[in-house]
């Protein structure tokens, strides 16, 4: 099987004020293709921290992160992203205001990319929801906002 995702030996170290924390010390492991792959452990393990690590939010004190056999870079790890628990949509935003306000963050609101969300929105059966507020949404669908 061809490795699509592969971790070698990432840690990640913390600095507080007053000390050091490790969070992960040497994680290695392979997602190859047509797999599942899940992440389990006690609450505060570090599971959510190696989410973070692989999609590129924060980077390991060391180790490295391949993608299809390529080192994860900017140019690569826009390819990667993950589902938080916990949707973080913005109560006072419409799901329309919240699912521009990345694209306004990167000064990337054009027409091209508001008309592929408005698609991806029908994709998912919440177009008509689009003036609606997250509380006005059942919990799968504020997932699916979250996703797109």
């Amino acid at each position: 099987m061809n490795s699509l995702l592969e971790i070698r030996n990432i840690s990640l170290t913390y600095q507080t004020l007053t000390d050091e924390i490790t969070a992960i010390d040497d994680l290695s492991f392979n997602c190859n293709n047509g797999e599942f792959t899940s992440i389990i452990g006690p609450s505060g393990c570090g599971k959510t921290t190696v989410l973070s690590i692989i999609s590129g939010l924060i980077s390991p004190t060391k180790g490295q992160i391949l993608l299809e056999g390529k080192q994860l870079d900017k140019d690569n790890k826009k390819s990667i992203g993950y589902m938080l628990q916990k949707d973080q949509l913005f109560p006072w935003r419409t799901v329309e205001k919240n699912l521009f306000l990345p694209l306004e963050i990167k000064k990337m609101k054009n027409e091209e990319n508001v008309q592929f969300a408005y698609n991806l929105l029908e994709k998912y059966g919440i177009l008509d929801f689009k003036k609606s507020y997250p509380h006005q949404l059942s919990g799968g669908m504020r997932q699916r906002v979250a996703l797109i």
